[in-house]
Protein backbone atom coordinates (compact mmCIF):
# COMPACT_ATOMS: atom_id res chain seq x y z
CA UNK A 1 0.00 0.00 0.00
CA UNK A 2 1.22 3.90 -0.82
CA UNK A 3 2.63 5.74 2.16
CA UNK A 4 0.34 8.67 3.30
CA UNK A 5 1.54 11.90 3.86
CA UNK A 6 -0.52 12.90 6.93
CA UNK A 7 -3.07 15.02 5.32
CA UNK A 8 -4.25 11.82 3.75
CA UNK A 9 -3.87 10.07 6.68
CA UNK A 10 -6.28 12.49 8.45
CA UNK A 11 -8.97 12.49 5.46
CA UNK A 12 -8.80 9.00 5.50
CA UNK A 13 -9.33 8.93 9.55
CA UNK A 14 -12.16 11.38 9.08
CA UNK A 15 -13.65 9.26 6.25
CA UNK A 16 -14.02 5.87 8.81
CA UNK A 17 -14.99 7.97 11.96
CA UNK A 18 -18.28 9.30 9.19
CA UNK A 19 -18.58 5.45 8.45
CA UNK A 20 -19.34 4.26 12.03
CA UNK A 21 -21.71 7.73 12.44
CA UNK A 22 -23.80 6.90 9.51
CA UNK A 23 -24.17 3.25 11.18
CA UNK A 24 -24.51 5.30 14.52
CA UNK A 25 -27.84 6.65 13.31
CA UNK A 26 -26.52 10.29 11.04
CA UNK A 27 -27.86 9.00 7.26
CA UNK A 28 -26.05 10.71 4.98
CA UNK A 29 -22.74 10.56 5.87
CA UNK A 30 -21.62 6.99 4.33
CA UNK A 31 -22.07 8.86 0.67
CA UNK A 32 -19.59 11.46 1.98
CA UNK A 33 -16.66 8.86 3.30
CA UNK A 34 -17.18 7.44 -0.41
CA UNK A 35 -16.00 10.50 -1.65
CA UNK A 36 -13.45 11.50 0.63
CA UNK A 37 -11.19 7.92 -0.22
CA UNK A 38 -11.79 8.23 -3.77
CA UNK A 39 -10.46 11.93 -3.49
CA UNK A 40 -6.96 10.85 -1.42
CA UNK A 41 -6.39 7.00 -3.00
CA UNK A 42 -6.70 5.44 -6.56
CA UNK A 43 -10.41 4.87 -7.28
CA UNK A 44 -10.95 0.69 -7.55
CA UNK A 45 -8.26 0.73 -4.32
CA UNK A 46 -10.72 2.94 -2.06
CA UNK A 47 -13.57 0.63 -2.55
CA UNK A 48 -11.70 -2.11 -1.66
CA UNK A 49 -9.92 0.00 1.31
CA UNK A 50 -13.66 0.95 2.45
CA UNK A 51 -15.51 -2.58 2.87
CA UNK A 52 -13.44 -3.83 5.89
CA UNK A 53 -13.53 -0.35 7.36
CA UNK A 54 -17.90 -0.74 6.75
CA UNK A 55 -17.93 -3.99 8.19
CA UNK A 56 -16.50 -3.50 11.35
CA UNK A 57 -19.30 -0.12 11.77
CA UNK A 58 -21.83 -2.80 10.38
CA UNK A 59 -20.71 -5.29 12.92
CA UNK A 60 -21.73 -2.52 15.74
CA UNK A 61 -24.58 -1.16 14.60
CA UNK A 62 -26.09 -5.05 14.72
CA UNK A 63 -24.39 -5.18 17.95
CA UNK A 64 -26.84 -2.62 18.83
CA UNK A 65 -29.86 -2.73 16.70
CA UNK A 66 -30.12 -6.59 16.17
CA UNK A 67 -33.42 -7.09 17.89
CA UNK A 68 -34.88 -3.92 16.06
CA UNK A 69 -34.57 -5.99 12.38
CA UNK A 70 -37.49 -7.17 10.13
CA UNK A 71 -36.38 -9.96 8.30
CA UNK A 72 -39.10 -10.46 5.97
CA UNK A 73 -37.82 -7.10 3.86
CA UNK A 74 -34.08 -8.61 3.67
CA UNK A 75 -35.09 -11.58 1.99
CA UNK A 76 -37.16 -9.60 -0.68
CA UNK A 77 -34.30 -7.45 -1.29
CA UNK A 78 -31.06 -9.39 -0.86
CA UNK A 79 -31.29 -12.08 -3.80
CA UNK A 80 -32.09 -9.02 -6.05
CA UNK A 81 -29.01 -7.13 -4.32
CA UNK A 82 -26.85 -10.29 -5.33
CA UNK A 83 -27.63 -9.51 -9.33
CA UNK A 84 -26.62 -6.14 -9.03
CA UNK A 85 -23.37 -7.32 -7.07
CA UNK A 86 -22.33 -9.68 -9.51
CA UNK A 87 -23.44 -7.30 -11.99
CA UNK A 88 -21.03 -4.76 -10.58
CA UNK A 89 -18.28 -7.46 -10.52
CA UNK A 90 -18.22 -7.95 -14.37
CA UNK A 91 -18.22 -3.76 -15.08
CA UNK A 92 -15.08 -3.23 -12.01
CA UNK A 93 -13.08 -5.57 -13.75
CA UNK A 94 -13.26 -3.76 -17.13
CA UNK A 95 -13.15 -0.14 -15.88
CA UNK A 96 -10.08 1.70 -15.08
CA UNK A 97 -9.54 3.97 -12.33
CA UNK A 98 -9.97 7.23 -14.10
CA UNK A 99 -13.74 5.69 -15.42
CA UNK A 100 -14.08 4.16 -11.98
CA UNK A 101 -14.03 7.95 -10.84
CA UNK A 102 -16.44 9.18 -12.99
CA UNK A 103 -18.58 6.13 -12.13
CA UNK A 104 -18.38 6.58 -8.47
CA UNK A 105 -19.29 10.29 -9.22
CA UNK A 106 -22.07 9.34 -11.20
CA UNK A 107 -23.68 7.05 -8.34
CA UNK A 108 -23.12 9.37 -6.20
CA UNK A 109 -25.10 12.10 -7.56
CA UNK A 110 -27.50 9.55 -8.80
CA UNK A 111 -28.11 8.13 -4.81
CA UNK A 112 -28.46 11.63 -3.84
CA UNK A 113 -31.19 12.57 -6.61
CA UNK A 114 -32.94 9.55 -4.90
CA UNK A 115 -32.62 10.68 -1.38
CA UNK A 116 -34.18 13.86 -2.39
CA UNK A 117 -37.02 12.40 -4.73
CA UNK A 118 -38.25 10.54 -1.65
CA UNK A 119 -37.87 13.35 0.65
CA UNK A 120 -39.96 15.43 -1.74
CA UNK A 121 -42.47 12.71 -2.01
CA UNK A 122 -43.02 12.54 1.47
CA UNK A 123 -43.10 16.46 1.72
CA UNK A 124 -46.00 16.09 -1.01
CA UNK A 125 -47.75 13.16 0.56
CA UNK A 126 -48.36 13.54 3.48
CA UNK A 127 -45.12 12.60 5.03
CA UNK A 128 -45.63 9.24 3.24
CA UNK A 129 -43.85 7.68 0.16
CA UNK A 130 -46.20 6.63 -2.35
CA UNK A 131 -44.11 4.41 -4.10
CA UNK A 132 -45.65 0.68 -4.89
CA UNK A 133 -43.89 -2.18 -2.79
CA UNK A 134 -44.70 -3.91 -5.58
CA UNK A 135 -42.54 -7.15 -7.03
CA UNK A 136 -40.46 -4.93 -9.96
CA UNK A 137 -39.86 -1.91 -7.49
CA UNK A 138 -38.27 -4.59 -5.29
CA UNK A 139 -35.95 -6.15 -8.09
CA UNK A 140 -35.07 -2.67 -9.37
CA UNK A 141 -34.17 -0.97 -5.99
CA UNK A 142 -32.14 -4.52 -5.49
CA UNK A 143 -30.38 -4.43 -8.70
CA UNK A 144 -29.52 -1.22 -8.23
CA UNK A 145 -28.42 -1.29 -4.99
CA UNK A 146 -26.00 -4.06 -5.64
CA UNK A 147 -24.39 -2.35 -8.36
CA UNK A 148 -23.92 0.64 -6.64
CA UNK A 149 -22.21 -1.48 -3.20
CA UNK A 150 -19.92 -3.13 -5.54
CA UNK A 151 -18.81 -0.38 -7.30
CA UNK A 152 -18.64 2.45 -5.25
CA UNK A 153 -20.01 1.39 -1.58
CA UNK A 154 -23.10 3.87 -1.93
CA UNK A 155 -26.00 1.63 -2.05
CA UNK A 156 -27.42 3.79 1.11
CA UNK A 157 -30.16 5.82 -0.62
CA UNK A 158 -31.19 3.15 -2.27
CA UNK A 159 -31.95 0.56 0.24
CA UNK A 160 -33.57 3.70 2.37
CA UNK A 161 -35.88 4.11 -0.61
CA UNK A 162 -37.35 0.36 -0.12
CA UNK A 163 -37.40 0.74 3.50
CA UNK A 164 -39.17 3.94 4.28
CA UNK A 165 -41.68 2.69 1.06
CA UNK A 166 -42.35 0.01 2.54
CA UNK A 167 -43.25 1.59 6.15
CA UNK A 168 -40.85 0.54 8.07
CA UNK A 169 -40.65 2.45 11.93
CA UNK A 170 -37.33 4.40 12.67
CA UNK A 171 -35.48 1.36 14.94
CA UNK A 172 -36.56 -1.38 12.66
CA UNK A 173 -35.48 0.71 9.71
CA UNK A 174 -32.16 1.00 11.27
CA UNK A 175 -31.92 -2.15 12.68
CA UNK A 176 -32.45 -3.95 9.10
CA UNK A 177 -30.34 -1.94 7.39
CA UNK A 178 -27.79 -3.03 10.10
CA UNK A 179 -28.40 -6.63 9.40
CA UNK A 180 -28.95 -5.92 5.31
CA UNK A 181 -25.17 -4.28 4.88
CA UNK A 182 -23.39 -6.37 7.09
CA UNK A 183 -24.80 -9.77 4.93
CA UNK A 184 -23.93 -7.67 1.87
CA UNK A 185 -20.43 -6.42 1.92
CA UNK A 186 -19.45 -9.52 3.41
CA UNK A 187 -20.78 -11.37 0.56
CA UNK A 188 -18.71 -8.88 -1.05
CA UNK A 189 -15.42 -9.93 0.35
CA UNK A 190 -14.63 -12.81 -2.21
CA UNK A 191 -15.83 -10.50 -5.15
CA UNK A 192 -12.75 -7.62 -4.61
CA UNK A 193 -10.10 -10.25 -3.54
CA UNK A 194 -10.83 -12.02 -7.51
CA UNK A 195 -10.94 -8.27 -8.72
CA UNK A 196 -7.17 -7.93 -6.91
CA UNK A 197 -8.40 -4.89 -4.82
CA UNK A 198 -8.04 -6.60 -1.46
CA UNK A 199 -5.83 -8.82 -0.40
CA UNK A 200 -3.98 -9.26 3.26
CA UNK A 201 -1.90 -5.89 2.75
CA UNK A 202 -4.82 -3.74 2.15
CA UNK A 203 -6.38 -5.39 4.94
CA UNK A 204 -4.02 -4.03 7.10
CA UNK A 205 -4.33 -1.09 5.94
CA UNK A 206 -7.75 -0.94 6.47
CA UNK A 207 -7.51 -2.13 10.13
CA UNK A 208 -5.41 0.58 11.20
CA UNK A 209 -8.65 3.39 10.33
CA UNK A 210 -11.15 0.95 11.52
CA UNK A 211 -11.23 2.20 15.38
CA UNK A 212 -12.26 5.23 13.71
CA UNK A 213 -15.49 3.66 12.45
CA UNK A 214 -16.19 1.60 15.57
CA UNK A 215 -15.74 4.30 17.97
CA UNK A 216 -17.85 7.09 16.25
CA UNK A 217 -20.41 4.24 15.87
CA UNK A 218 -20.62 4.38 19.86
CA UNK A 219 -20.67 7.82 20.64
CA UNK A 220 -23.26 8.55 17.56
CA UNK A 221 -26.36 8.22 19.22
CA UNK A 222 -25.13 10.80 21.82
CA UNK A 223 -24.22 13.52 19.34
CA UNK A 224 -27.68 12.74 17.14
CA UNK A 225 -29.16 13.89 20.75
CA UNK A 226 -27.09 17.33 20.49
CA UNK A 227 -27.09 18.58 17.10
CA UNK A 228 -29.49 19.97 14.71
CA UNK A 229 -29.87 16.73 12.18
CA UNK A 230 -31.60 18.57 9.39
CA UNK A 231 -29.09 21.27 9.39
CA UNK A 232 -26.29 18.18 9.81
CA UNK A 233 -27.70 16.48 6.60
CA UNK A 234 -27.79 19.42 4.33
CA UNK A 235 -24.48 20.40 4.97
CA UNK A 236 -23.56 16.24 4.17
CA UNK A 237 -25.41 16.30 0.85
CA UNK A 238 -23.98 19.30 -0.01
CA UNK A 239 -20.72 18.07 0.06
CA UNK A 240 -21.61 14.69 -1.20
CA UNK A 241 -22.65 16.98 -4.16
CA UNK A 242 -19.34 18.81 -4.71
CA UNK A 243 -17.31 15.95 -3.90
CA UNK A 244 -19.14 13.98 -6.68
CA UNK A 245 -19.12 16.67 -9.47
CA UNK A 246 -14.95 16.88 -8.80
CA UNK A 247 -14.51 13.32 -9.36
CA UNK A 248 -16.56 13.99 -12.29
CA UNK A 249 -14.82 16.46 -13.94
Amino acid sequence: MQALELWQYSVIALGAAFVGFGKGGLPGVGNLTVVLLALVLPAKMSVGVLLPILISADIMAVAIYRRHAEWRYIFRLLPWMLVGIVIGYFVFSHVNDAHMRLMIGVILLSMTGVHFFRMWGRRNHEGEDQLPNHPVFIATTGILGGFATMVANAAGPVAALYFIASGLPKYAYIGTSAWLFLLVNCIKVPFMIDLGIMDVDSLRFSAGFMPYAIGAALIAPLIVKRINQKVFEVLIWVFVVIGGLKLII
